[in-house]
């Protein structure tokens, strides 16, 4: 029973081999899922403000943008928005082009939490990445992007 979805995959897929490589690119796709839950549970917040500390850590967004991105209503994005003020790692301040709206600005204290609890996995990709000669961190990336390439074909159609 155990081959049942990889025999249907091949059976729709004909060029479908299963390998070591899917297994593992599933793998890693199965842990990237998990994660963000896991992270968030030990830094004692939500799902929700992880993922909007990450997108304010690369750019200061107003609410109904951090909405947008985080695919949550306006009125849930507020309550993500106060909670990290409330911790100290956001801070609303007035939009630079327009006094009338705010953004959200991800704090110090907001990026030192994310990076504290990402910084074990950061290290250990670092490593990883440092023991690749330049041809076996060609082929990963060509690997890589091809995957992301594939999976991207869903977000198309």
């Amino acid at each position: 029973m155990a081959n049942a979805p990889s025999e249907a995959m091949q059976s729709a897929v004909p060029a479908w081999r299963p390998s070591r490589t899917l297994e593992a690119l599933q793998e890693l796709l199965d842990v990237a899922d998990e994660l963000p839950d896991v992270v968030a549970r030990r830094a004692g917040m939500s799902v929700s403000e992880l993922h909007a500390l990450k997108h304010l850590s690369a750019e200061p967004l107003g609410p109904v943008e951090l909405a947008r991105r985080l695919r949550i209503t306006s009125a849930a994005s507020s309550g993500v928005v106060d909670r990290l003020v409330a911790h100290g790692h956001a801070e609303r301040r007035p939009h630079p082009d327009d006094g009338r709206r705010t953004v959200v600005v991800v704090t110090a204290s907001g990026r030192a939490e994310v990076i504290g609890w990402l910084r074990p996995m950061f290290e250990a990709l670092a490593s990883l990445e440092a023991s690749l000669t330049d041809g076996e961190r060609a082929v990963v990336e060509t690997y890589l992007t091809g995957a992301v390439d594939a999976m991207r074909t869903l977000l198309r159609t």
